[in-house]
C-alpha cells in the first residue's frame, strides 16, 4: 500500500464530508490520517527484531442541530463509510445542544498548506531506502562489540538499540472549504547501553537524535554517547540537602517549561486549573526571558502550517521580556469565555538564549558552581498552584567541573518562583526537539537528599 494519501482516499474522504452534509450536518470536518513506521532493532551488535506498521484512519466530527460529536474509523470503502456517517449522525441527534461547538471562522483558516510539502518536512530519500539499508543505518551507530576493560572503570554489557523511519500524511476538509495538507517524513536512532562496575553495580543511560531529513540524522557515535553517558553515572555519592544552583541540560530541559505552556492552555485556563489565571498581559517572569513559538520554520521538527481545526499558525510571543503575551485557545474556548482565538497549541517553541553562553561548558564555567541535572526520575507538579517536586540524578559541579555523580535528589520549588531566579543559559537547543530549550541555569533552588 503507498505510504502516503492517494487520490482514491482523498476522493472517500471528500465523498464523505458530503455524504454527512445530505444526511442533515449543518457543519462536517474531516481528518484523513495515513502513517507507515519501519524499524530496526539491535541487542549486543545483532538484529533483534524488525516491524513494519501502517496504519490509516479517518476522523469525522460532526456538527448536527446545534449538537456536537466526534468518531474514527479505519475501514475505509465507501459503503461502509456511508454507514458509519448515518450511525454518527444518528448519536449525534441523540446529545444535548452546545451552542458554543462551531468551526472556525473561514478568514482563520490555513489557505497555504495545499500539497502538504510547503515546510519542506518530507524527505524522498525514504522512497528508496531498502530493508538492508535500514539494517545497516542500525548497526553503523551501534558501539558493541569495542567494549571497555576494568581498567577503564566499567565494562560495556549490554547495548540495544533502534532506527526507524516513518512517514506521516494527514489531509484536513470541512464543509467550508478548507483543505490543509501536512505530509512530514521522520528518521530516529536510538541506543541503550548498561556498564558495570568493579563493584558489579550496573548503571544504564540512552542517547538518540531525529530529523525530518536522513542526511541530517547523527548516527555516528549514537551508541558511543550512550555507553559515556552511563558510565559517568559510576560512583555516585551523597549530597547534603540546601539551596543550590539547578544547571538543567538541554536534553531535559523542556520539564521544566512544559507545565509553563500547560498553564497557558486554554482548557487549562477555563477550568481553573492554571497557576496562569488572568496572567495575559502581566509580567509575571523575568525581564530576561523571553519565549516563542515559530510554527512555521522550514524544515524543521514540530512546525506546522496548521491546527487539528485547520486554524492557520504563525509565529507568535508566548512570553516576551517577561510579559504573558498569548494564550492558546481554540474556537470552542473563545466561544465557552470569549477570549480571543488564537490556535490550539504551541508547536516549535523557541526559548531565547540569556547571558551570552554558547555552550553547556561555558555556562557551567559561568556559575561556577551547582548541580547539573542530566535526568528527572519520577515526581508531579500542581498545574493549578504550580508547585512541584522532581526526583532528578546529574553531577555536583564546582569551579565549572563536575565532580561526581548524585542520585536519589529532590528539587521542590513553585514554577513562577524558579523562573524568576533564571540566571542564565546556553545555546545549545537540540534541533530534534519540537521544544528548542538549552541548557538553563536557576540560583537558589531548594535540593533534598
Amino acid at each position: 500500500m503507498d505510504a502516503l494519501l492517494t487520490a482514491e482516499e482523498i476522493a472517500l474522504a471528500r465523498h464523505c464530508l458530503q455524504y454527512a452534509q445530505k444526511q442533515g450536518a449543518s457543519a462536517v470536518r474531516i481528518t484523513l490520517t495515513k502513517s507507515l513506521l519501519n524499524l530496526t532493532g539491535i541487542l549486543n551488535g545483532e538484529v533483534d527484531k524488525v516491524a513494519h506498521a501502517l496504519d490509516r484512519s479517518l476522523q469525522l466530527q460532526l456538527f448536527v442541530d446545534g449538537k456536537y460529536g466526534a468518531f474514527s474509523s479505519n475501514r475505509l470503502e465507501k459503503e461502509g463509510l456511508e454507514g458509519f456517517v448515518r450511525d454518527a449522525i444518528g448519536t449525534v441527534k441523540m446529545l444535548e445542544p452546545d451552542p458554543c461547538r462551531t468551526l472556525p471562522a473561514p478568514e482563520r483558516c490555513a489557505r497555504d498548506a495545499r500539497d502538504g510539502k510547503e515546510l519542506a518536512l518530507y524527505d524522498p530519500a525514504y522512497e528508496n531506502l531498502s530493508a538492508q539499508d535500514r539494517k545497516e543505518l542500525a548497526l553503523s551507530s551501534m558501539a558493541w562489540p569495542q567494549k571497555a576493560s576494568l581498567e577503564q572503570g566499567f565494562t560495556l554489557i549490554a547495548e540495544e538499540g533502534e532506527y526507524s523511519d516513518s512517514v506521516f500524511d494527514s489531509l484536513t476538509l470541512d464543509s467550508q472549504g478548507l483543505h490543509a495538507r501536512h505530509t512530514e517524513t521522520s528518521f530516529e536512532i536510538g541506543y541503550e547501553s548498561t556498564v558495570e562496575d568493579a563493584e558489579g553495580n550496573h548503571y544504564s543511560s540512552f542517547w538518540w537524535d531525529a530529523a525530518p531529513r536522513l542526511k541530517d540524522l547523527s548516527l555516528e557515535g549514537c551508541a558511543r554517547k550512550a555507553c559515556e553517558k552511563a558510565a559517568a553515572q559510576i560512583g555516585p555519592q551523597s549530597v547534603p540537602s540546601g539551596k543550590y544552583t539547578l544547571i538543567v541540560d538541554s536534553e531535559c530541559s523542556s520539564k521544566l517549561l512544559t507545565p509553563v505552556l500547560s498553564a497557558l492552555g486554554g482548557y487549562s485556563l477555563q477550568q481553573k486549573n492554571s497557576f496562569l489565571a488572568d496572567s495575559l498581559g502581566k509580567k509575571l517572569f523575568p525581564e530576561q526571558l523571553s519565549i516563542v513559538d515559530k510554527p512555521r520554520t522550514v524544515g524543521q521538527t514540530g512546525c506546522r502550517l496548521f491546527d487539528s481545526e485547520g486554524v492557520a499558525t504563525r509565529e507568535l510571543p508566548i512570553i516576551e521580556r517577561g510579559v504573558v503575551k498569548n494564550w492558546f485557545i481554540n474556537t470552542y474556548i473563545a466561544a465557552k469565555t470569549g477570549w480571543e482565538a488564537s490556535v490550539e497549541d504551541a508547536t516549535r517553541v523557541v526559548l531565547e538564549p540569556v547571558g551570552g553562553c554558547k555552550t553547556q561548558q561555558e555556562l557551567l564555567e559561568k556559575m561556577q558552581d551547582g548541580i547539573l541535572v542530566t535526568g528527572f526520575n519520577g515526581g508531579n507538579s500542581n498545574p493549578a498552584t504550580g508547585n512541584f517536586s522532581y526526583g532528578i540524578e546529574g553531577f555536583l559541579i564546582r569551579g565549572g567541573k563536575a565532580v561526581h555523580p548524585v542520585r536519589e535528589m529532590l528539587i521542590t520549588g513553585n514554577f513562577l518562583s524558579l523562573w524568576s531566579r533564571l540566571a542564565a543559559t546556553a545555546d545549545d537547543a537540540r534541533p530534534c526537539l519540537s521544544k528548542c530549550i538549552p541548557t538553563l541555569a536557576f540560583t537558589g533552588v531548594d535540593f533534598s537528599a
